[in-house]
């Protein structure tokens, strides 16, 4: 076990990690203050049809961490194809991150961001440790979706658009 970890190269780790494209989404909720938080994640998947889950995981070094295992409920917002930007704006540490933002209140009063490709509403289901994350399930109380919207993408470090199919 040893020789694994003392011959393991995290920058390499990495690399293989971004050969896998991944959709981009700002997770949001509300502090206990109401104040509204949120973070960009790529790391947001399916879970479960029935009953139906989702899961997500945050960096336990996160100033957000608190806000999120406190919070009854959050929703994921997966960004479209023009909303690089609000990516951006939600992975820095800048303050007023919704400043600008059009939003609406979601189950729970949660900030649902406008323009998305979709939302996915949750009530928070469980919390894991996962390493150096929390692994985050949600049960999804309700969720919408722009049909023609192309979601934003990342991959190999870089942005991209999802939308030419194959078969």
């Amino acid at each position: 076990m040893a020789d694994l970890a003392a011959n393991f190269d995290l920058r390499k780790y990495r690399r293989a990690l971004g050969t896998y494209p991944t959709g981009v989404t700002v997770v949001t909720t509300l502090a206990p203050d109401g104040a509204p938080v949120g973070i960009t994640v790529n790391s947001f998947a399916s879970l479960s049809l029935e009953p139906p889950l989702v899961l997500w995981a945050l960096n336990v070094r996160s100033p957000k961490l608190a806000a999120f295992e406190r919070a009854p409920h959050f929703a994921v917002n997966v960004l479209a194809e023009d909303q690089a930007e609000l990516s951006q704006r939600f992975a820095s540490r800048r303050a007023n991150l919704f400043d600008g933002v059009e939003i609406h209140p979601g189950v729970g009063g949660v900030p649902l961001i406008a323009g998305v490709a979709a939302h996915i509403q949750c009530r928070t289901h469980a919390r894991h440790d996962g390493g150096d994350h929390v692994i985050l399930v949600g049960h999804v109380e309700r969720f919408d979706y722009a049909a023609k919207t192309r979601p934003l993408v990342f991959w190999a470090g870089r942005y991209h658009v999802a939308g030419d199919e194959l078969a």
